[in-house]
């Protein structure tokens, strides 16, 4: 074994009687084996998403740096996206499955060199033999390490093997500025001669208020987290908030609104005035977004746990909201970059039960929406049956709204992105993006008395 090799991190005693000497320690990447074997032993049984799992486990071991959890992190998430791929290539191996597993994962992210010589002779040559295999030999869904249920939905999709690679990449962070507190320019001017300039921050191609960087850096540290300059959020969210545009004064409804990302975008683009209503049937997660909405500065954002989508809070704004978003719960399957154990925790069951939910909470939230008022659905999902079938089968039931061009929505405010649909249709191989889909419709003006006084939560 490598006798250089650093040696961290506390290990297990044999039942050996003492002998006085201190016990060797196992050499850093032999201990990192085991520690990703552990991790991913519990990601297996798919009861609760990996971060999750890797959070708990973290807890459960303190004493780990942040090098070891990255290396850690690191391996399994490239397991769970190569996890097809590596399970084939994993049954012609020896030893215990989960440490052939542990082994490509490792050699992946930190190179074959950093485990040769705490892996046998035989996982050695095995590695080497893998080397020699021609990719393209391999089965689609196996070479795109995907179960077959989705194969068969994404190879219906344009250039659905450049689709399915980029899936199965790594995702950059995105942050977006708090317009409401400051501006793009000056964060990136901040940023130089900082310890944030190693991550090479750079302007998002689409987005005016988006910043990109490279790695993982511990953001929610940075002074300009803290203080709510800066939110974490991918590009194609932030040009949702483009097409919801918001204006002052307005009465907007963030139907689905989860932790606050996109309701933080909104607000600030409505500069902290009007009525911002964020609605969530989980009270867990809108109490996660209030400390984000304290940091933001914002004052006109109302959160409100509702029921179901048929609350009569949901009632009491009938024909009240000028623009109404439903970032409706979805497969992700647009996220797969980030949260790759989502393609083995899902089935064709999920789907039919998404959509369903997706179709009543559309039609619910609907609703809402003055005449001449806007709906913005999106999703962050690449699947037709989630995205514009799901809107033409609305449409169908609705023939108040009316779908509009996104384009037109737009218009010059990103004039780099241009769709060739009606809709909003985000790909990482396209757009460096995570999968995201959004379609704008548009209530027909009636003349119609709205009575003003009745609000949620009155």
């Amino acid at each position: 074994m490598r006798s250089s090799a650093p040696s961290r991190g506390r290990q297990g005693r044999s039942g050996n009687k003492p002998t006085g000497k201190p016990e060797p320690k196992k050499p850093i990447y032999a201990v990192r084996i085991e520690q990703v074997k552990s991790v991913l032993a519990e990601v297996q049984k798919w009861k609760y998403p990996a971060d999750s799992v890797l959070s708990t486990w973290f807890r459960q071991n303190k004493s780990l740096g942040s090098r070891d959890r990255a290396e850690v992190a690191e391996a399994v998430f490239d397991i769970l996206r190569n996890l097809r791929r590596y399970r084939q290539y994993a049954e012609s191996g020896v030893g215990s499955f989960l440490q052939r597993l542990a082994i490509l994962g490792l050699a992946a992210t930190l190179g074959q060199d950093a485990i040769r010589d705490v892996i046998t002779e035989e996982e050695n040559a095995w590695l080497a033999h893998l080397q020699t295999i021609d990719l393209s030999a391999l089965a689609p869904a196996v070479r795109g390490s995907v179960p077959d249920w989705l194969y068969e939905h994404l190879s219906k999709l344009d250039n659905a093997e450049s689709l399915i690679a980029a899936l199965n990449e790594k995702a950059p962070l995105d942050l977006r500025v708090n317009t409401f507190k400051t501006d793009r320019e000056t964060v990136l001017a901040s940023f130089k001669d900082s310890p944030a300039e190693q991550f090479e921050p750079a302007a998002t191609p689409y987005s005016p208020w988006g910043i990109r960087l490279k790695g993982k850096p511990a953001v929610n540290r940075w002074p300009l987290f803290e203080n709510g300059s800066l939110e974490v959020q991918d590009e194609g969210s932030q040009i949702l908030g483009m097409l919801v545009s918001p204006r002052r004064g307005d009465m907007v409804i963030d139907f689905c609104a989860g932790a606050g990302g996109k309701t933080l975008l909104l607000g600030a683009l409505m500069r902290s005035t009007g009525r911002l209503y964020a609605f969530d049937v989980s009270a867990a997660r809108l109490a996660k977004a209030k400390p984000r909405i304290a940091r933001s500065g914002l004052s006109n954002v109302t959160p409100v746990a509702i029921a179901n989508e048929n609350d009569v809070r949901v009632k009491r704004l009938a024909k009240k909201a000028h623009r109404v978003l439903v970032d409706a719960p979805c497969t992700g399957m647009g996220t797969l970059r980030r949260n790759p154990d989502l393609k083995w925790r899902q089935s064709p069951q999920d789907i039919q039960e998404l959509t369903a939910l997706q179709a009543s909470i559309l039609a619910s939230a609907s609703r809402c929406v003055a005449p001449g008022g806007r709906l913005v659905y999106s999703t962050c999902s690449v699947l037709p049956e989630e995205n514009e079938l799901q809107v033409q089968q609305f449409l169908q039931a609705h023939p108040d709204f009316t779908l509009l061009n996104v384009n037109q929505v737009l218009g010059d405010r990103c004039p780099d992105l241009r769709m060739d649909t009606d809709y909003l249709q985000l790909r990482p191989d396209v757009h460096g993006t995570d999968g995201f889909f959004a379609a704008v419709m548009e209530r027909q003006k009636k003349e119609e008395p709205v009575n003003e006084n009745k609000e949620a939560g009155q």
